[in-house]
């Protein structure tokens, strides 16, 4: 059966680690959609060999490249292989815990447009935790990110996120690779000030969860660990926790 949307000059780029299952779901959930792309690149971590197991099974059914390393290294490393193995002109950056919406193809489509026709993009994303607190210029859903170091607040500094998104593949020469051999926190949070030191431009889709949605079961719960400060809503950690990176992203920004 002939695909409804084939994204041309689009490569769909899954990171992934011991979540086989999930990455099968986030591939199903592309081909319901009945959505196909010039290429497919997993880029495995380092996984259990039983889920190594399960890709070399996927394969066969959804036609990907998996591109593999003997440990773990980390987040850094895994985005950097895969990023350097696609070959076409744009890269749909996902991690493998996520399922596209119904609506997610259309949308697709005109951010496709919007990359394709405004050549100072560099980004458009798809999902947060947040709605970004500085958008203008909306156009059928998607807004500019309207960055400025001196506008109040410090979630103003998120305007990279590695949520998903698509991006150009020429993205490290300007914005250089991801930090490797650390925390991936940090390595996120070093290619968000990357992202802005350089002058990034992106788009953001206002509805932020209406394209997405990121599914962590028991049997495959989230490979990412977080120090319990960090999320802890306790009044007193919580401010103090919002007050640390007001100064931090500062500093770091000006500095």
């Amino acid at each position: 059966m002939k695909n409804d949307y084939f994204f041309k000059d689009v490569t769909l780029l899954v990171t992934h680690y011991n979540r086989s299952r999930s990455l099968e779901q986030l591939l199903k959930s592309f081909a319901d959609l009945h959505c196909s792309f010039e290429d497919i690149v997993v880029s495995d971590d380092g996984s259990k060999p039983e889920h190594i197991d399960y890709l070399h099974a996927l394969q066969s059914q959804f036609s990907f490249r998996l591109i593999t390393t003997p440990k773990n290294k980390g987040l850094g490393n895994n985005i950097n292989k895969g990023q350097d193995a696609v070959k076409t002109p744009l890269t749909l950056y996902v991690q493998e815990d996520f399922t596209p919406a119904p609506i997610f193809p259309e949308k697709f489509r005109h951010a496709l447009q919007l990359i394709n026709t405004r050549p100072e993009l560099d980004m458009v994303r798809f999902y947060a935790y947040f709605e970004y607190p500085y958008l203008i210029n909306a156009d059928n859903g998607f807004y500019d990110m309207d960055f400025n170091v001196w506008k109040p607040g410090y979630r103003k500094f998120y305007m990279y996120s590695d949520h998903p998104h698509l991006r150009r593949t020429s993205f490290f020469q300007k914005f250089g690779r991801y930090i490797e051999g650390q925390k991936g926190d940090f390595t996120e949070y070093s290619m968000m000030m990357s992202f802005l030191k350089k002058k990034g431009k992106a788009v953001f889709y206002k509805d932020f969860t209406a394209l997405f949605t990121q599914k962590n079961s028991e049997i495959e719960p989230s490979t990412m660990t977080r120090e319990d400060w960090r999320q802890s809503e306790n009044f007193f950690l919580s401010n103090l926790r919002h007050l640390y990176r007001h100064l931090k992203f500062n500093f770091d920004y000006l500095t």
